[in-house]
């Protein structure tokens, strides 16, 4: 599974609109300049956020974008659909889409659980999460594993 830089930058976006809720809105720029993230690139990702309802937008002299609910209700699984789409696709296309024969028949469970997985943790961590660096005792657990550290 890959975490597209389109994601990323959604998922960073949004973070520090979160930890500055309750600021007013940021601009764009702002958020750019903060994040390092190529401010045209972020104009769309923040386009596509406002369109899913993550983020709203005022403009003028006071405008820019903030969170259109609480931190505490917007999943990362969501912010990631909003910009990419369905968070685990087979060549493009949604496990459940998929039908194998023969000897790949057990590549479809295989592909569910996958998705499953990355969905609980995904589904699991909200903004206000990440904003407060309180990610959930399962999340935790699995990142300070020493094998989630290597690249075999």
């Amino acid at each position: 599974m890959r975490i597209s830089a389109r994601a990323d930058y959604a998922v960073r976006a949004v973070l520090e609109l979160a930890v500055r809720q309750g600021n007013g809105p940021v601009k764009a720029e702002e958020i750019a300049a903060v994040q390092d993230i190529p401010h045209k690139f972020l104009e769309g990702i923040l386009g596509d956020l406002r369109r899913a309802g993550i983020v709203d937008s005022r403009r003028g002299g006071g405008g820019g974008y903030r969170l259109a609910r609480d931190a505490a209700e917007i999943t990362v699984a969501d912010v990631i659909r909003a910009v990419d789409g369905p968070i685990v696709s087979v060549r493009g296309e949604r496990p459940t889409g998929l039908a194998y024969t023969g000897t790949a028949q057990p590549l479809l469970p295989l592909w569910i659980a996958l998705r499953a997985s990355v969905r609980r943790i995904l589904e699991g961590v909200t903004l206000a999460d990440l904003a407060a660096d309180a990610l959930p005792d399962p999340v935790r657990a699995l990142a300070t594993e020493p094998a989630a550290w290597e690249n075999p």
